[in-house]
């Protein structure tokens, strides 16, 4: 079963994370020094924030697969609609190692549906043949209206 997910940059984590620990009546699961996550079931949705230097409010929505054939499937939907900006396979984002696809709806708004394969010790992984490092994005690049090579997103 899919798990929706959002993804909020916020200014200041410590008073977020206190909003939506009350908000959501539990504390995250994950908490980084610029990252945190709840895995909720209900609603069932991966929420998840980070103060990173940039633009405060809703980065992109997701859907987290439960497994590789479930995110087969995604893909396979988002490519018959011929949406999909870019395809990871073995990537470290957001704390996390996983296989993505990113897309846009018609007005913009990225998409990310992902199956996650393990956690990771940083918020981002070393650059791959591409020279992305996380969601598909360079390092020293800032945020672009599409989330390919040159964007900045996750």
């Amino acid at each position: 079963m899919k798990r929706f997910h959002v993804h909020v940059n916020v200014d200041q984590l410590d008073s977020s994370i206190r909003f939506y620990t009350t908000l959501f009546g539990t504390a995250p699961s994950v908490v980084k020094p610029d990252y945190a996550k709840w895995m909720l079931d209900d609603p069932r949705v991966n929420f998840a924030i980070s103060q990173r230097d940039r633009q405060t409010g809703v980065d992109h929505l997701g859907l987290q697969a439960e497994d590789a054939a479930e995110l087969a499937a995604i893909g396979e939907r988002l490519h018959a609609a011929d949406a999909v900006a870019l395809a990871e396979k073995g990537t470290t984002c957001c704390y996390a190692h996983s296989d993505k696809f990113w897309a846009e709806d018609p007005q913009g708004i990225r998409w990310e549906s992902f199956h996650t394969h393990g956690e990771a010790t940083a918020y981002t992984g070393a650059p791959n043949e591409t020279g992305a490092s996380c969601c598909g994005q360079a390092p020293d690049t800032k945020a672009a209206a599409s989330c390919g090579p040159n964007a900045n997103c996750c």
